[in-house]
């Protein structure tokens, strides 16, 4: 106990003359391991008087203490020193040439985003965006979504930290949020399209926490379920490029659309293989669901400051993936974020191939 000033220069200069980590922490064991010099002093306190004991105590907890210090202040000056040394060995030097490629790709779903506003704005629409971190009214309670909708639970739905008006802000799961936006911006007449990221707590081969989506609205005085079905007709025969192409709409629930529907495309999976239209000239075959519909729901318009007694409209949502994935025969949603360049050359597209409905009819 007379020496631990001594004890302590000594234990301090070890620290410091630690080549790396593991002779770093040879030296806490030597120190403060179970049989280090500090724990057998420590052990040794129990056959002092309690003035001698007291005394003692508070002189090797300090230099413990010190010890302590002096262990963590070294480590963390030997990591961040192997952080710059890895940092320095990885470096890319940015002014070496490019990758020998011949030419990019645009990703499939660039493609069919350009695809889908290409339609959607021979037929009128307008693109709408907005911010990918939603008020929970704009994402819920605007569209008529109860508090006790699963959409609202925290398996379902990206919460963050960050709060408004009491509310904590979400991730959108859905672009509808845009609508609520542009109703509140715009008097009728509306038309517009809405694609951008959204993000629910899936993951598997036909489902992704972010992935992108396309929604469509229309609002005026005339507008009914009619118009919906010709518009949804019209698009999905544009973009499948079969102007037979079967479209079936299923009754369905949606908090935000009154009626509502499901729309089913025609299909065959005749040998195992999913073929977009019919199989065989009966028109015989299966069905595939696609989107959902329907007529706004008078709620949605009188939160958004329209008069429900004098507008309606209908409006619709699609994800970018699904149908890039029919449209090109991509079995798998994860491979699109695989940043995987040979897959991005099999599926991509050249720079020049623009969508067009004209470049589509010429061909």
């Amino acid at each position: 106990m007379d020496d631990l000033d001594a004890l302590k220069t000594e234990l301090i200069g070890e620290v410091s003359a630690a080549a790396d980590l593991d002779a770093l922490e040879q030296v806490r064991i030597s120190a403060l391991g179970k049989k280090g010099r500090i724990t057998d002093l420590m052990k040794g306190l129990g056959q002092m008087s309690a003035d001698e004991r007291k005394e003692a105590g508070q002189a090797l907890n300090a230099l413990k203490g010190h010890i302590n210090d002096a262990l963590n202040a070294r480590k963390s000056e030997m990591e961040g020193a192997g952080i710059d040394a890895r940092l320095e060995a990885e470096r890319v030097d940015v002014t070496l040439p490019p990758r020998p490629e011949a030419t990019g790709s645009i990703h499939p779903i660039s493609q069919t985003i350009d695809e889908v506003v290409s339609i959607f704005g021979e037929m009128g629409f307008t693109v709408a965006e907005g911010p990918d971190m939603e008020e929970d009214w704009y994402n819920f309670t605007a569209l008529n979504i109860p508090a006790d909708h699963p959409a609202r639970q925290e398996h379902d739905t990206f919460y963050l930290n960050a709060e408004k008006d009491g509310q904590r802000m979400v991730l959108r799961t859905h672009t509808s949020p845009v609508q609520i936006r542009t109703m509140q911006k715009q008097k009728p007449p509306i038309r517009i399209i809405v694609p951008g990221r959204t993000y629910r707590c899936d993951h598997d081969a036909t489902h992704s926490p972010m992935f992108h989506q396309v929604e469509g609205l229309v609002i005026d005085e005339k507008t009914h379920m009619g118009h919906l079905k010709g518009c949804l007709n019209d698009f999905f025969r544009a973009f499948f490029g079969l102007q037979d192409l079967p479209v079936r709409f299923r009754p369905s629930y949606f908090p935000f659309t009154e009626p509502s529907a499901e729309v089913d495309i025609g299909c065959s999976f005749e040998s195992g293989t999913l073929t977009i239209g019919r199989g065989d000239d009966k028109g015989t075959g299966d069905w595939l669901e696609i989107l959902g519909s329907g007529m706004i729901h008078p709620n949605v318009l009188e939160n958004c400051g329209i008069d429900s007694t004098k507008y309606q409209g209908f409006a619709f949502g699609v994800g970018i993936e699904r149908l890039a994935m029919l449209k090109y025969g991509i079995p798998d949603l994860r491979t699109f974020y695989d940043s995987d360049y040979r897959w991005l050359k099999h599926f991509g597209f050249a720079g020049l191939d623009v969508p067009s409905l004209v470049g589509r009819a010429a061909v």
